[in-house]
């Protein structure tokens, strides 16, 4: 079995997130025996589809794709001397994941039994609360009872973003912090402890001024504290983690297991957070997990991207024995996906169930790609 074509596909309109739009972009690897394995980064596109058409397809045109381990490395060589850690792992992270779903296909196993089977019958999850049914600021509690009667019993929210970009990071006033904690307590007084709440701060916040909500946060137990400061200084997370009697979690942003490393070996964050779409692919994704295993850390992926990294960390989670709980996106598994996938994987009384196979299980249906919604490329 050879490779002999490389296909980027855009998704012309994907989604919003606390960024602004973000484009999620699909990769397709095609094998002289006609079987054909689909990959998906984000958020942007146009940087993402220049790499893989011109730095990787040429590597990988003519290669066995069922030697994904010199792939990758063979990848990796190629970009690391320009400096690797944006656009050129997300990029790979792609292609690895669509040569892990030909694997599959080719043995006719799901993946998650070729990354070792099934750790466990189902996956637990929380929601992510973008564009929601309720707004979390102002409806918070309305928001935790539909999601608690739908099984859901963890939510993450983000209710310091507008000070922080207000005070770009830098201060936060009394009455400006009591104004943030309220949506955190108002779940607390309605559900108390039914209902675990992350908290996410999208990496918008100095040091001081973290510490300084981490302990405002400390008297409604909140489940973690996600990405409080930029990612860039780990070290001073370290003085954050000693400052708090909170977990931190930390971060999809990191990229690799040397993305990953101080972050473990500092014990900074009690909650070890990949993403399959940027950390380097699955073949990353799962030398960072037993790694992080070794320091009696769990993982907790991040999954707020398209629907094939949807699928693709489910079957991560399902084979890894030291999975926390999983990220799903409501408005994504209800409105964005059904559309573009052949398949859904949409949760139960609060749990994912095992994803399906072959491979991912899932392929982009054909009337999507005879619209004008996507823009495709092709190397062969």
């Amino acid at each position: 079995m050879k490779i002999t074509r490389i296909e980027t596909i855009e998704l012309q309109e994907s989604t919003e997130v606390h960024t602004g739009k973000v484009s999620w972009l699909w990769v397709r690897i095609a094998t002289d025996d006609g079987l054909t394995g689909l990959g998906e980064t984000y958020p942007h596109s146009p940087s993402e589809k220049a790499v893989i058409l011109s730095d990787y397809a040429p590597i990988l045109l003519g290669r066995d794709p069922t030697d994904i381990e010199a792939l990758w490395h063979d990848m990796f060589l190629a970009v690391q001397y320009r400096g690797w850690a944006g656009a050129e792992i997300r990029a790979l992270s792609a292609v690895d994941i669509a040569l892990w779903d030909l694997l599959g296909k080719r043995t006719g196993q799901p993946l998650y039994r070729l990354l070792g089977g099934k750790c466990r019958e189902s996956i637990p999850i929380y929601n992510t609360c973008y564009d929601d049914t309720y707004d979390f600021n102002t409806h918070p509690v309305e928001l935790a009872q539909e999601l608690s009667a739908a099984g859901i019993h963890a939510m993450k929210i983000w209710p310091f973003d507008q000070v922080a970009l207000k005070n770009r990071g830098q201060s936060i006033s009394a009455d400006e912090l009591e104004t943030c904690l309220t949506p955190v307590r108002k779940i607390r007084e309605e559900l108390g402890e039914g209902m675990e709440i992350a908290v996410e701060f999208h990496g918008y916040w100095n040091l001081p001024t973290a510490i300084k909500i981490a302990r405002a946060l400390e008297p409604y137990n909140v489940m973690w504290l996600e990405e409080m400061m930029p990612q860039d200084n780990l070290a001073a997370y370290g003085t954050l983690a000693r400052s708090t009697s909170l977990p931190l979690c930390l971060s999809e942003r990191l990229l690799t297991r040397w993305g990953f490393r101080e972050v473990i070996e500092n014990r900074a964050a009690q909650f070890i957070m990949p993403d399959i779409c940027w950390c380097g692919g699955i073949s990353e994704a799962r030398k960072i997990a037993p790694w992080a295993e070794t320091y009696y850390l769990p993982i907790a992926p991040h999954n707020c991207g398209g629907p094939i990294l949807h699928f693709a960390s489910a079957h991560l989670a399902a084979a890894t024995h030291n999975l926390f709980i999983l990220e799903t996106v409501r408005r994504h598994y209800q409105h964005r996906y059904p559309p573009l996938v052949t398949a859904q994987l949409i949760p139960s009384h609060g749990k994912l169930p095992l994803p399906p196979g072959p491979g991912l299980g899932v392929e982009l249906k054909p009337e999507l790609l005879t619209s004008d919604k996507v823009r495709f490329e092709t190397v062969s």
